[in-house]
């Protein structure tokens, strides 16, 4: 997410964070770097402006001149502003209606809205501990209610069942009333795809909004067309009255352009982020967090929040208490860690999150990927638990009928063998008094032996 902008405005500001001084001159040149950045991240042309203007201001006036690290001052000045265009804080939904609190989902064809009702069911059922219905008024495309009641199954949340022959107002009334009589906290109800421009289905949604009169009006968008989904929105928006905008497809968008955008344009907040195609996908949207992602300095918070959610905790203890008692940590151990990071999204996941992985050599971030990660996977799976028990036994044969049974190569299973038992060593000398310190002093300024990539 975002690499491209990233890559381009880091390298911008490295030139001023050693400048023991800022002058208009190096501040000058600096901007016209970000400036780039941004247009190339796809950003609208007002919003870069702007933002280069507002920059600017604070970046030759006094808080900056009297500084004894004006580089750093500088590079905090931007990501306030980078926070500022987007919004300043998170903004929730605001439910605070009589139940039931209807969520309408508005967009065009193929942003994924279908799939963000499903999503946004998931995180109000599990984190907002609301009872959810969902109903589909998309009596256009074909299989789209199907669609969504196969979602609500997955997701754990209540289906309302609706026709194709029906009118989307006549169900949407009928939705409202009966998320009414069975006490449901919130209805998300999906719409079909439509272009702005179509007076009729603007119309259609026009009257369907005034019918269920809806607490929030969503605007889902994907991402990947830029600051096209900015423009989409404003052009919605005076059509309809939205409340937000959720973003998707975001994994997929390295240019960054549509969230820098949007609010600017629309004047709407962004309030989620689809960043994956699972139901779990979906994440709030917290400016802060973002502005330090583009900037190189990772989103610590929010790997923690979702390590706490998806993470299992009793799991985790139980390794934890395996080390402290002195007894080894095996392949299954493991194994078990390569599939809990797969919930935290896997090894891209977790680098867009971490601090300083975008300055990492080429060569080792094609070596940390997640195919690699998988390789692993299924060279411990094609093992016995006996294999994972005790690796030391996995000799010739073994090892032929795991490099088989992995699709992989002799030479794969014998790095894996290696490299596991490095990590054990090392797991033993943290176990000792005072074996983590001179762990560090050992393999200080090089690479940390044991990491199987």
């Amino acid at each position: 997410m975002f690499e491209g902008l990233t890559e381009r405005l880091t390298r911008s500001l490295q030139n001023l964070r050693g400048q023991g001084r800022i002058t208009e001159d190096n501040v000058k040149d600096t901007l016209r770097e970000v400036r780039m950045a941004l247009l190339e991240a796809d950003v609208a042309l007002p919003v870069v402006r702007e933002f280069v203007a507002r920059v600017k201001e604070r970046a030759v006036g006094q808080e900056v001149l009297k500084s004894l690290t004006p580089g750093q001052v500088f590079v905090k000045i931007v990501n306030d502003e980078l926070v500022h265009i987007m919004g300043d804080a998170n903004e929730g939904l605001n439910l605070n209606a009589q139940p039931p609190a209807v969520v309408l989902m508005a967009g065009l064809q193929g942003a994924g809205k279908t799939t963000t009702v499903a999503k946004l069911a998931r995180h109000l059922r599990e984190r907002e501990k609301k009872k959810v219905l969902v109903a589909s008024a998309d009596v256009y495309r074909p299989a789209a209610i199907d669609q969504l009641q196969t979602l609500a199954a997955e997701v754990e949340v209540d289906f309302f069942p609706s026709r194709p022959d029906q009118d989307p107002v006549e169900i949407g009334r009928a939705a409202v009333e009966h998320a009414r009589r069975h006490f449901h906290d919130v209805l998300l109800l999906d719409t079909a795809g439509r272009l702005h421009v179509d007076e009729a289905m603007m119309a259609e949604i026009r009257r369907l909004h005034e019918a269920v009169q809806p607490v929030e009006t969503l605007f889902v968008v994907d991402a990947m067309t830029g600051q096209d989904a900015a423009n989409t929105a404003r052009a919605f928006d005076e059509a309809l009255p939205l409340t937000g905008v959720v973003l998707t497809k975001v994994d997929g968008d390295a240019r960054g352009g549509a969230a820098l955008s949007i609010r600017h344009i629309t004047g709407k907040p962004i309030k989620f982020l689809g960043v994956g195609e699972k139901t779990d996908a979906l994440q709030p949207f917290h400016p802060e967090r973002i502005a330090s992602r583009i900037l190189g300095m990772g989103d610590v918070l929010s790997l923690v929040e979702e390590a706490q959610q998806k993470i299992d905790q009793q799991e985790a203890q139980k390794i934890a208490n395996k080390l402290k008692k002195g007894k080894g940590f095996d392949l299954e151990d493991f194994l078990g860690q390569i599939q809990q990071m797969k919930k935290l999204g896997g090894m891209a996941s977790l680098m867009d999150k971490l601090p300083g992985m975008h300055q990492l050599p080429d060569s080792v971030r094609e070596q940390v990927n997640d195919k690699q990660v998988a390789r692993l996977e299924a060279i411990i799976l094609s093992m016995t638990p006996e294999e994972r028990r005790r690796p030391e036994i996995i000799k010739g044969s073994r090892k032929r009928r795991i490099a088989n049974g992995s699709g992989t190569q002799i030479q794969d299973v014998n790095r894996l063998l290696k490299q596991f038992s490095q990590m054990q060593k090392m797991m033993k000398q943290m176990n000792r008094k005072g074996g983590l310190a001179k762990m560090m002093r050992k393999f200080g300024g090089g690479r940390m032996p044991g990491l199987p990539f």
